[in-house]
């Protein structure tokens, strides 16, 4: 500012002040001064980067002094460190903004840090320059790295193959090329699978030229697939197959190994020429297979854990590696398992006895019902035959009816063996489920685990000796008509016994139907023509009734203390009946009554 009171009364005009200033100031000195006063108005403009000192810490803002009429602010948040908060530290600060409301002036740690660091970059660094920064965050389409600047790099540059959930990177250093620099844009683009690539390449030729099989090589897993691992062996990828993982039994390789894990691995196939490489983990240590036959010996008890459940049995692990199947009929001696998992869940920690090996096919036979007493073999002793025991009815079939004697030992009462007279078309017909019976045990075959059941033989046999005593040959009955056939009717003559009327004797005459001479329940007198008791049969008669009755008719009136006779068939000759054959006109039947009897059977 120029005082231009004292200029008047010094008397001098503006010409001799210019020129006293020039022989004070020489021209260097007078650029130096107007560089100062440039520097100074520029410094108080907002943008401009200026130095200041750390006054205080009040809340979260931090109190600068930068020699401007007031003290700045810069928030705590901006420090990388609460530790780099100390009054009288030097930093530098970006001017945001001089007319604040709270009278502070407003700065920026962060931004003046990145001004500079982008200017150091700039000045440094250049296209194909290898950085190291820090990930910082994931952002759209990548990574964000400082590198001193935030530097973009894209997922497709993050590794040499697809690396799955880059968020995995951040908080991590990585190295990485330069490979675009936007000065006006203020960008850099930046990668990591350039510098892996060169890294790869150069050492490539090394590994493939020094690797053998046998050898023991460190890596790093790259890549996890179903099928196995990729392990990158430092220039040159080897494939760790699944089955190479582990002498026991995986679902996925990430059971065994995860992500960037260093591992060691046995050379098991080179091929240089297509440069691929097989590797195994397995192989460091022997097949526990090869000791299976000392370790496992047969009929010894082992315990093992459930690890895989099938239809047909469960398998069962013993060892890493060594694996053992229960078959689904090794599991129970007296349950019918319809599935596995009836008696076994997956995790399941059981005892179980070693049945069989086979060293060459890796398999081991496997028994848990052994581990348990078998009650067959004490079942002809328990039960023989002729035995009376109490069962329960748990099931019918059409041939029979299956009953549980105790618990785990089942019989079974064939439908043949229910009656001695009665014919029953379904076991229903007799017993039903879930009743109590009392049967004689009439057969137990161990190696079948079967009992067979008899309820008739409960009593004698009818037939032999009460039937033939009580229906005589010739013998004129009362019965019942229970089933009409072609040919012929069935007659109950006492509850559970039935006769065959067959269709020839019903009449002298020829019958086209059964029903036209006899009806459904109808009460009728026959004549019992025979009685087998091999084939438990009886032969009925209706025409040899009536024949009977015309005799009867014709005799003369007999005296009155003779006693009545009636005729049977045994009381007719031979001569007599051709005779009557004769009259009638009717063709002899020889053979009618067997294959009536034939018939019924079927």
């Amino acid at each position: 500012m120029v005082d231009r009171n004292i200029v008047n009364k010094l008397g001098l005009s503006q010409e001799a002040i210019d020129q006293q200033v020039s022989k004070m100031f020489s021209d260097e000195d007078s650029q130096f001064l107007e560089e100062v006063l440039q520097t100074k108005v520029d410094s108080r403009l907002p943008g401009a980067i200026l130095k200041g000192t750390i006054v205080s810490l009040i809340g979260n803002d931090v109190i600068v002094e930068v020699g401007l009429k007031s003290e700045g602010v810069v928030d705590s948040s901006e420090f990388d460190s609460p530790d780099e908060i100390t009054p009288g530290r030097v930093i530098e600060v970006l001017l945001e903004d001089t007319d604040s409301e709270g009278g502070l002036i407003l700065l920026s740690k962060r931004k003046a840090d990145r001004i500079r660091g982008w200017e150091t970059i700039v000045d440094t660094k250049k296209e194909g320059d290898v950085v190291t920064g820090r990930v910082v965050r994931r952002i759209k389409g990548g990574l964000l790295i400082d590198i001193g600047v935030p530097v973009f790099l894209p997922a497709s540059q993050v590794d040499i193959r697809k690396p799955g959930d880059i968020s995995r990177f951040i908080g991590k250093e990585l190295k990485c090329k330069v490979l675009k620099i936007d000065i006006e844009g203020r960008n850099i683009v930046v990668s990591r699978r350039k510098l892996i690539e060169e890294e790869r390449k150069s050492s490539k030729e090394r590994v493939l030229a020094e690797i053998e099989v046998g050898q023991i090589r460190k890596g790093v897993v790259k890549n996890i697939a179903d099928f196995g691992v990729f392990v990158d062996l430092g220039g040159v990828d080897g494939l760790l197959h699944i089955s190479d993982l582990s002498w026991g039994r995986i679902s996925h390789p990430s059971e065994v190994v995860q992500l960037d894990q260093e591992i060691e691995t046995v050379v098991i196939g080179v091929d240089k020429e297509n440069e691929r490489i097989s590797l195994g983990l397995k192989q460091k240590t022997s097949s526990p297979w090869e000791t299976v036959e000392e370790n496992y010996s047969i009929g010894s008890r082992v315990k093992g854990k459930v690890v895989n459940v099938m239809n047909y049995g469960a398998f069962i692990r013993l060892e890493d590696g060594i694996e053992g199947l229960v078959h689904i009929s090794e599991m129970s001696w007296t349950k019918r398992l319809a599935h596995p998992s009836e008696m076994l869940n997956l995790g399941d920690e059981i005892e179980v006895v070693v049945l069989s090996v086979n060293k060459e096919k890796q398999e081991i036979s496997l028994g848990l019902k052994q581990t348990e007493t078998n009650p067959w073999s004490v079942a002809s002793q328990k039960y023989p035959p002729g035995t009376v025991v109490t069962a329960v009815v748990h099931s019918l079939t059409n041939f029979g009816a299956f009953v549980e004697i105790e618990k785990g030992i089942d019989g079974m009462i064939h439908i043949s063996d229910m009656s001695w007279t009665k014919k029953y078309s379904h076991p229903s017909e007799a017993l039903q489920k879930g009743e109590e019976v009392k049967c004689v045990v009439l057969e137990v075959d161990e190696e079948k685990r079967r009992i067979s059941l008899g309820m008739k033989q409960m009593s004698e046999d009818p037939w032999t000796h009460a039937i033939p005593e009580k229906y005589i040959p010739g013998q004129i009955i009362k019965g019942t008509v229970t089933k009409l056939t072609n040919f012929g009717a069935f007659v109950e003559l006492e509850p559970g016994l039935e006769g065959l009327l067959h269709i020839s004797e019903l009449a002298d005459h020829k019958i086209e139907k059964t029903q036209d001479i006899v009806k459904l329940g109808e009460k009728i007198e026959v004549k019992i023509l025979r009685v087998d008791t091999e084939a438990r049969k009886i032969g009925l008669s209706l025409r040899r009734v009536q024949w009977a009755a015309e005799e009867q008719e014709s005799e003369p009136v007999q005296k009155p203390n003779t006693p009545e006779v009636q005729t049977v068939l045994s009381d007719i000759s031979v001569d007599q009946m051709a005779e009557l054959k004769e009259k009638t006109g009717e063709p002899e039947q020889a053979g009618d009554d067997s294959e009536a009897e034939a018939k019924a059977d079927n």
